[in-house]
């Protein structure tokens, strides 16, 4: 028995709908572009001519609609994180991964419209990480370190508005110049 191309373009679409996630706007493209190549393919087969497929290929960029129909928030599921650019599913985005894109993880971010605090990361790996700094106590030292620099950052603007001195000579006021360099630590 022969099969119509509509029921092969059928199978193709079916193939690769069992693999990933596909919106059904995604399927009916998927399926009318393989249609219509199935028929290319058949008129060049039966008229004897040889069919270009690398300009076929450009004319069937299928990653970039299923990719425009996802909803950039829905890509970071629970367990996995989907890249919007090729639709790599994997625990974590890396810049690695991303400067294949040529794209590092703010631009990325930028693109999709994330925060700019948002990790690319799947959302179990982030409460992962997050439960393990609790534990080691980084909130709470993160609090006391900046409690620390705002007191420290304070003392030096006062030290800096009293440091301001008149020269009798000259009837003025005058800075005194602070040294350059990094800071000493203090102990």
């Amino acid at each position: 028995m022969v099969k119509s191309l509509l029921e092969i373009a059928a199978e193709i679409v079916q193939a690769q709908a069992s693999v990933g996630p596909m919106t059904p706007d995604a399927m009916e493209l998927a399926l009318s572009r393989t249609f219509v190549t199935l028929q290319k393919m058949k008129m060049a087969e039966e008229g004897g001519f040889v069919l270009d497929l690398s300009k076929m290929s450009e004319d069937l960029p299928l990653e970039e609609k299923a990719k425009e129909s996802m909803d950039p928030r829905d890509s970071i599921q629970n367990d996995k994180i989907i890249c919007l650019e090729c639709g790599a599913e994997m625990r974590q985005l890396t810049t690695k991964h991303l400067s294949s894109h040529n794209l590092n993880p703010r631009e990325y971010k930028k693109k999709y419209g994330f925060s700019l605090k948002q990790p690319l990361a799947a959302k179990s790996l982030t409460k992962a990480r997050s439960k393990a700094a609790k534990k080691r106590g980084l909130p709470e030292n993160l609090v006391k370190f900046l409690e620390e620099k705002r007191s420290r950052s304070r003392a030096a603007m006062a030290e800096a508005t009293s440091s301001e001195e008149t020269v009798p000579e000259l009837g003025m006021e005058a800075k005194v110049l602070k040294k350059r360099g990094r800071r000493k630590k203090v102990s």
